[in-house]
């Protein structure tokens, strides 16, 4: 029963989201403007998680941390994430791109998402039931959703996550040993089919390969990119790298 402390492991998935630079802009808008900007921002993300099978864990200012497949099983749950995130992307930034037509700088949405084990359930005391979830798993998903900051991404999604999607459609970023982890994890960027499709996931893919083969090419695979498109901010992000002296894939948080 819901109304009963206790919990239980699950493997399940989560999907976090953080508003970049909320706080600052609070600062300047009145509390007319704040109050139905933050509401509507978080009423469409919400309906996104419900919408794909989603249970809200929590609401902490700006940041919404969704569980897939509790309390009811989801053996879809990674994928569920997935669309999820992606249509939160979407949602977030053409919510972005409509309050700047109205002179509000609202920042990117950035997103992690990561699938494993955690214990789920009901916590808390005699007077506060919170249904949550515990464990490593969800220290990983608000790594990962940190990670775009590093990255200059929106969605960050780890290999848990992708192996347990059939059809993923992405691009790999590298192998990166997140903060207070020994091991490193290797993570995706999800795209939409469209992008997934068109010409330049493939040569990035290509560009990719040489980068974990230790290829000196890589360097001009990934200058070739940038030229191509200047807005891309992993290509342009391994070629700094590599002009920096770097060789591979495994990614030094600095």
């Amino acid at each position: 029963s819901f109304l009963a402390l206790g919990g239980e492991w699950r493997e399940v998935s989560f999907v976090f989201t953080d508003l970049t630079d909320f706080t600052p802009l609070i600062e300047t808008l009145e509390p007319s403007v704040v109050v139905p900007l933050l509401n509507q921002y978080l009423s469409g993300m919400t309906q996104i998680a419900f919408r794909h099978g989603g249970t809200i864990d929590k609401i902490v200012g700006d940041a919404v941390h969704a569980i897939f497949g509790a309390p009811l099983d989801q053996p879809e749950h990674a994928a569920n994430a997935v669309s999820c995130a992606m249509s939160m992307d979407a949602f977030s930034e053409s919510y972005r791109k409509e309050k700047a037509s109205e002179g509000i700088a609202l920042g990117a949405t950035r997103i992690g998402v990561h699938s494993g084990c955690a214990i789920v359930g009901n916590f808390g005391g005699e007077l506060l039931f919170d249904y949550t979830a515990h464990g490593d798993a969800i220290n990983t998903a608000a790594r990962l959703e940190t990670l775009n900051k590093y990255l200059k991404t929106r969605v960050c999604v780890s290999m848990d996550v992708v192996e347990r999607v059939p059809d993923f459609k992405g691009r790999p970023i590298g192998w990166v040993a997140l903060k207070g982890k020994s091991q490193k994890l290797k993570v995706f960027e999800p795209l939409d089919p469209e992008r997934a499709e068109a010409p330049e996931a493939q040569t990035y893919l290509d560009a990719y390969r040489k980068l974990e083969d230790g290829d000196p090419g890589a360097r001009q695979a990934f200058a070739a990119l940038v030229a191509h498109d200047r807005d891309d901010p992993l290509a342009t992000f391994h070629l700094k790298r590599l002009l920096a002296g770097e060789t591979d894939a495994n990614i030094t948080l600095t």
